[in-house]
């Protein structure tokens, strides 16, 4: 008899040894969702993390941990949620050039997520969005869900966060906000955004998940690994980025980043922290 779990490690390319990650950091947190009273299904698990932390590794194997207590677990990622790329070419158009990028609040179809939970409250059948990052736009199929759904997992760079102060706006943080957001409207529309709709969406969050890298310059380097994957997948995508690229998109979620890693860990449920492996170096409570 097959174990789901060896077989989601070789199906994900992971070492042998990656089994001592599952069962000392996965499982309990597994565990303690299992065990959470639910006040209405499905559960709402914000996994947060930034890029190349191993959100959507955590939710495959969140799910067959909760499929094993017969709980049914369903995973939104924020990046489903993406605005295509003719969306966000016309509000780069229609209000800053800087929203044509993905990634920041204010690029992603937000009502479409509270849609979609609306429909998984009310036992509906329905479609969920999928976005192919190798050519910059979603895809055109999503995925079927039908039947109940206990717990849905909802995993995103910045999922769960809160908008800064104002004054902390006025100084740009790197040279992208300098010379091209040198008045700082996209900034400041990207922390509206997030005080509105997301804050709506992530208000139904039952139990916020952090993975927390070291620092924002963890950021380039797994974002880096991720779109190696992504070249060796399909070399010839139009989506992909070189190294140039690749730092200039990063640049686009400096701010934030930073900012959750410094008031985040405080307010989250479950703190978990992630090294240069990509794997948590504490155990996880």
């Amino acid at each position: 008899m097959s174990d789901p779990i060896a077989d989601l490690i070789a199906a994900e390319g992971l070492p042998a040894d990656y089994a001592e990650v599952v069962e000392n950091h996965w499982k309990p947190l597994a565990t303690r969702i299992a065990r959470m009273p639910a006040s209405r299904a499905p559960l709402v698990v914000g996994i947060n993390g930034a890029q190349g932390s191993g959100k959507s590794t955590l939710c495959k194997f969140l799910e067959v941990l909760l499929a094993k207590r017969q709980i049914r677990a369903v995973t939104l990622s924020l990046d489903d949620l993406y605005l295509t790329k003719a969306e966000r070419q016309q509000l780069a158009d229609e209000v800053h050039p800087l929203f044509a990028t993905r990634g920041v609040p204010g690029t992603h179809a937000i009502g479409m997520g509270l849609a979609i939970l609306e429909d998984m409250l009310a036992g509906r059948a329905l479609t969920m969005p999928r976005f192919d990052k190798s050519r910059d736009d979603r895809a055109e199929a999503g995925e079927q869900v039908t039947g109940p759904v206990d717990v849905l997992l909802l995993e995103g760079w910045c999922v769960g966060a809160r908008p800064q102060e104002a004054e902390a706006l006025v100084e740009p943080i790197n040279d992208l906000e300098r010379d091209e957001d040198p008045g700082g409207l996209w900034r400041g529309l990207v922390n509206h955004w997030l005080a509105g709709d997301y804050a709506r969406l992530f208000d139904q969050i039952d139990l916020l998940v952090m993975l927390k890298v070291d620092g924002f310059e963890a950021v380039a380097r797994n974002r880096a690994l991720q779109e190696a994957k992504l070249a060796a997948a399909n070399p010839d995508a139009p989506g992909l980025m070189d190294a140039t690229a690749l730092t200039r998109f990063c640049a686009h979620y400096e701010r934030l980043t930073r900012h959750m890693l410094d008031e985040m860990p405080a307010r989250a449920d479950v703190v978990i922290p992630i090294g240069p492996d990509q794997r948590p170096t504490a155990p996880t409570n």
